[in-house]
C-alpha cells in the first residue's frame, strides 16, 4: 500500500516540476523564475526522498542534504543579485 502511494507522490511531483520548467521558461518576471528556481529544488529534494524511501535506503541522506543546501545558496545568490545586481560586492576605495 505504501509503495502505491509513493509511485503515486512521485508522478505527482514529476507533473509539478514540469509547471515549474514552464515558468521558469515563461515567467512574466525575474522574481517568478527564481521562485520557481527555489521550487525546483525543494521538489528535486522530494523525488530523491521519495525514491529513498521505495527503494527503502538510507544512502541518499547525504545527497538531500547537499540538495538543500545548494538551492538554499542558490535562492539568495539570485535574490542578492536581483536586489543590488552584483552577488560579491567589491570595496572600491582600495
Amino acid at each position: 500500500m505504501l509503495e502505491i502511494i509513493i509511485r503515486i507522490t512521485l508522478i505527482c511531483v514529476s507533473l509539478s516540476m514540469l509547471g515549474l520548467i514552464y515558468r521558469v521558461i515563461k515567467g512574466p518576471t525575474i522574481p517568478d523564475r527564481v521562485v520557481a528556481l527555489d521550487a525546483l529544488g525543494v521538489n528535486l529534494i522530494a523525488i530523491v526522498a521519495l525514491v529513498s524511501m521505495l527503494i527503502d535506503s538510507d544512502a541518499f541522506l547525504e545527497v538531500i542534504l547537499l540538495l538543500g543546501i545548494l538551492a538554499f545558496i542558490g535562492t539568495v545568490s539570485f535574490s542578492k543579485f536581483l536586489e543590488k545586481g552584483a552577488i560579491i560586492e567589491r570595496d572600491r576605495n582600495r
